[in-house]
């Protein structure tokens, strides 16, 4: 837990939402988990520059910056780069422990050097700022030694919050991508982490799997010149985390299981696979790190099947903060029931919840496709895939997404997901829809 004063801390909500009816024999059992953490105080910005120690969470900060030759390919990258981590120092509260780090195909400090971490003040700050301007492009890419550097530095801090941001304007051409895989997967659960990729140049999966991995955003910032602006957003949110390495542990009582979890609000990110035993019959899936916010998780259960006017609990669901010796710290609960009836009506009722984030998961996936099939020259599958997209971001109200879907499509008919692919479509416009495909829209309560 951070070390900060109780009276600080944030506090978790879990509200679950599901229709718990089942006719007989149903064994599937779905459900929507709200988890809000309210009451911190959202800590970023220079409000929060000089807390008193004690008022804020101890945190330590990475920034990664491609200083590789082709951010000088036009030099406002290479300038706007700068600028942005300026920006970014700039928003670091005073004590956070910082550093810079400047990646090619190798990863090297450039504040405050030595293998450790400075402490923001405005001394450090104006330090980092000057060394920035020494920042040059050449040399080559390879995202997971930065990745690799960030850790070390990182894990020499004692402290609640770990973060790091990477910055990246072309593919990952100078190490394999099981190098950078298994850097990714090493740093997994000891600091999170935002990736932006500049310019048009890189590949969003690559940008898109770092975020993932780290429990991090992604985005684009097609131009250099909305970096900075960017960059202060993302530390401020940075900042304002206060409880890290949050869980969701899922129990289920014998004959139950787990068929899938993801979380669907912000973002579409799936968690199945990144469970961890958590004793008998319960599983920890990771959240990452927490400040003044609300996310949505849909949680599939598979019960055994049982006749009418039986109920059962299918899983009991708990926020935690595991412990070191294995116990855990249990900030909030909620329940998933399962209820068998004859009722019709009661059994064949989607929960509105349930039924929102279904089709917001599969908004997610139709424009991944849509796109991986327009890149392969597939234009029916194309078109039939981006057309139910644009359909369900109608349907749903998801207008952002709508908006990108647009710029690849002309669309006919929305509500029937009937669209026309675009003759020609802007690199910046298909990358902005790829990395932004899995943004989802909050169901209207």
């Amino acid at each position: 837990m951070a070390n900060f004063s109780k009276s600080n801390a944030p506090q978790f909500a879990v509200e679950v939402y599901q229709n718990e009816y089942l006719p007989e024999g149903g064994r599937e059992v779905n459900a929507i988990v709200t988890v809000t953490s309210t009451g911190g105080g959202t800590l970023g910005g220079t409000a929060a520059r000089t807390l008193a120690p004690g008022q804020a969470p101890d945190a330590a900060v990475a920034i990664m910056v491609d200083c590789s030759g082709s951010m000088d390919y036009p030099p406002t990258k290479m300038r706007g780069a700068r600028d942005a981590t300026a920006a970014a120092v700039d928003t670091l509260r005073d004590g956070v422990r910082f550093a810079v780090i400047a990646g090619t195909h190798v990863a090297k400090e450039i504040y405050p050097g030595g293998g450790e971490l400075a402490v923001a003040s405005a001394q450090t700050r104006e330090a980092a700022k000057q060394a920035l301007r020494r920042l040059s492009a050449g040399g080559g890419t390879a995202i997971g030694t930065w990745v690799r550097l960030a850790d070390r530095l990182l894990a020499t801090a004692d402290v609640a919050i770990r973060h790091g941001i990477v910055l990246t304007d072309g593919r990952n051409e100078h190490e394999s991508p099981e190098d950078l895989k298994a850097a990714l997967d090493s740093a997994a659960g000891r600091f999170t982490c935002d990736a932006r990729g500049v310019g048009t140049d890189w590949e969003v999966k690559e940008v898109t799997q770092i975020a993932s991995t780290l429990l991090g955003t992604a985005d684009i910032v097609a131009d250099p010149e909305g970096l900075s602006a960017d960059f202060t957003r993302m530390m401020e949110t940075a900042m304002g985390k206060e409880v890290a390495d949050v869980a969701l542990r899922l129990w289920t009582p014998m004959g139950a299981e787990i068929k899938f979890v993801k979380q669907v609000a912000p973002t579409v990110e799936e968690l199945t696979d990144r469970r961890t035993q958590a004793g008998p019959r319960a599983g920890d899936y990771p959240t990452g790190s927490w400040g003044d916010e609300s996310r949505d998780y849909h949680v599939c259960v598979e019960v055994p099947s049982a006749g009418i006017g039986q109920e059962m609990l299918a899983s009991r669901v708990s926020l935690v903060i595991p412990e070191a010796d294995g116990s855990a710290q249990t900030l909030s609960q909620g329940l998933v029931r399962a209820v068998w009836t004859d009722d019709m009506a009661a059994t064949t009722s989607i929960n509105p919840q349930v039924a929102h984030y279904t089709g917001q998961a599969e908004l997610a996936q139709v424009i991944q496709q849509g796109l991986e099939a327009r890149k392969s020259g597939d234009a029916d599958g194309a078109t039939a895939k981006l057309g139910r997209a644009v359909q369900l971001a109608s349907a749903s109200g998801n207008a952002d997404t709508a908006k990108l879907l647009a710029k690849v499509v002309d669309v006919v008919d929305a509500a029937a997901g009937t669209v026309r692919l675009k003759a020609k479509v802007a690199d910046a416009d298909e990358m902005t829809l790829e990395t932004r495909s899995t943004k989802t829209v909050r169901v209207k309560k």
